[in-house]
């Protein structure tokens, strides 16, 4: 069997404060909207903008750097893979939900680049830091082995 790849990677900025709950296994998950967008020229010459909004959800450690750490406007790297789902809500209409579960998560800073009015902020802060979850509890993670032989590289440079 072929290995396959479901990766994606976002930089954005984060569009609201974090949403973190606990589920009912009492782990935690938190919700991010997290922004990306795209710049060009149209055929007249005028600049165009695009943004894209995307649904990244963390668990665990990941998800309490989140709460403790980021805030609406924070920079973001995160790298994780793309899960559909669906589910029925109130009414019994199916809805259909595309997420990036995150794996890893890169704190970038603000759009203020830190300067958020002297330490009056409720969260801590503090330079950007990476984080990624623990493999014990993600056991899925180690599906796929990344330690490849040299002699098996055939790249051409």
């Amino acid at each position: 069997m072929s290995r396959s790849v479901n990766k994606a990677i976002i930089v954005g900025n984060l569009g609201a404060d974090p949403e973190v709950r606990s589920v009912s296994s009492g782990s935690q998950v938190a919700n991010l909207s997290v922004a990306t967008s795209r710049r060009w020229n149209d055929r007249s010459g005028q600049q165009q903008e695009k943004t894209e909004w995307h649904r990244i959800v963390l668990w665990e450690k990941l998800a309490d750097v989140a709460d403790r750490y980021l805030k609406k406007g924070d920079s973001v790297y995160i790298e994780g893979e793309i899960e559909y789902r669906s589910y029925d809500d109130k009414d019994g209409n199916t809805r259909y939900v595309t997420e990036i579960r995150a794996r890893e998560l890169v704190m970038l800073g603000s759009r203020e680049s830190g300067s958020s009015g002297g330490g009056n902020s409720q969260r801590e802060r503090q330079p950007a830091a990476a984080a990624t979850p623990s493999k014990e509890k993600e056991g899925s993670y180690d599906d796929f082995s990344t330690d490849f032989p040299e002699e098996e590289d055939d790249l051409p440079f």
